[in-house]
């Protein structure tokens, strides 16, 4: 049984609900027990009694009653049990810290390859989130998610290395006021080469699991989009700007357009492959992010080509460095 103990509120903690601080803290307790020690006054706030749902304020003391230790055992700084570190070998470390394009007090920006998925699921053992301890360095906790790629899409992947951080960087996705510029290869090449694709989405079920379709009713999805370079009317170098965030919003669009993402069967079926020509990877890469960083100004951050898109530029002729944003005169 541990003693009852006073712990301070840290600035990145401040704003944080009690009940989400203490599963930060102690790990091991559930719910329904912090309620009953609410109930009984044991945990206060600045000597006050408190409710779980109450916002923390930096600098205040938290009053933690004494706790059996085989039950309620603290966890490390920020959270961390001894296993999350433990379970990363030397080679886990340094394939996420190989990713790490940008690395500052408060970001850490990855270029995720493709075929890796950001989060765990159904026979996904290996993923992002499970590999961020190896980016904890220093600090006394892990970085955290803020968005999402899909498993396919590699490109920039955008982490907060504080709780704050992380608010700052999400209600930045949520506000939609990220920049955000992606680079397909299409099979074939859409009319016309540029302009705004402006289709409703909606999310269906079907025998083969989950689907995202056009739908007059859906959610409004709306895309810009350039070609950047065409190899023989065959296949296009495009660049895509959009403007919403929906699920699978740039491979429906692409589809819509009559132009399929290269590699993108779910939606693009035969046509989106080049049979014999470029690799069956799904070609779609988040290149470029400029987001609202947390201790103020705007971050951008490029990414490099994966592996298999850079085999097919150099197939096709199409220069990476050439590339000269087509949608500036649209941010004016």
């Amino acid at each position: 049984m541990s003693r009852v103990q006073h712990l301070i509120v840290s600035e990145d903690e401040a704003d944080q609900r009690l009940d989400r601080w203490f599963k930060a803290h102690f790990p091991g307790m559930t719910h329904g027990q912090l309620e009953k020690h609410l109930r009984k006054g044991d945990i206060r706030v600045d000597k006050k009694r408190s409710k779980a749902n109450d916002r923390l304020e930096a600098g205040q003391t938290v009053r933690v009653p004494p706790l059996p230790d085989d039950i309620y055992k603290p966890a490390q700084a920020g959270g961390a049990r001894p296993h999350e570190v433990e379970k990363l070998s030397d080679r886990d470390i340094a394939d996420i810290r190989k990713m790490v394009l940008h690395m500052d007090d408060a970001v850490i920006v990855l270029n995720k390859p493709a075929g890796l998925p950001v989060q765990g699921g159904s026979g996904q053992k290996r993923h992002i989130d499970g590999l961020l301890e190896g980016l904890r360095f220093d600090y006394p906790e892990k970085p955290r998610l803020v968005h999402r790629l899909d498993k396919d899409t590699s490109g920039v992947l955008v982490l907060g290395r504080t709780r704050l951080a992380a608010k700052h960087l999400a209600e930045a996705f949520k506000r939609r006021t990220t920049r955000k510029i992606y680079w397909a290869l299409l099979s074939g090449v859409p009319k016309p080469r540029e302009g705004t694709i402006s289709y409703n989405l909606a999310k269906i079920v079907t025998s083969n699991g989950e689907k995202v379709v056009v739908d007059r009713e859906g959610q409004k999805a709306i895309t810009d989009y350039s070609v950047i370079e065409v190899a023989a009317q065959k296949t296009c170098w495009v660049a895509f700007k959009p403007l919403t965030g929906r699920t699978h919003q740039l491979r429906v669009h692409a589809t819509a357009l009559g132009t399929p993402i290269v590699g993108d069967g779910k939606y693009g079926g035969p046509e989106a492959f080049l049979d014999g020509i470029v690799s069956k990877k799904m070609h779609l890469h988040a290149r470029e992010i400029t987001i609202s960083h947390p201790e103020g100004n705007d971050l951008t951050v490029s990414a490099p080509l994966d592996s298999h898109m850079a085999e097919s530029w150099k197939l096709f002729g199409f220069q990476e460095n050439d590339y000269e944003d087509p949608f500036l005169d649209l941010d004016l």
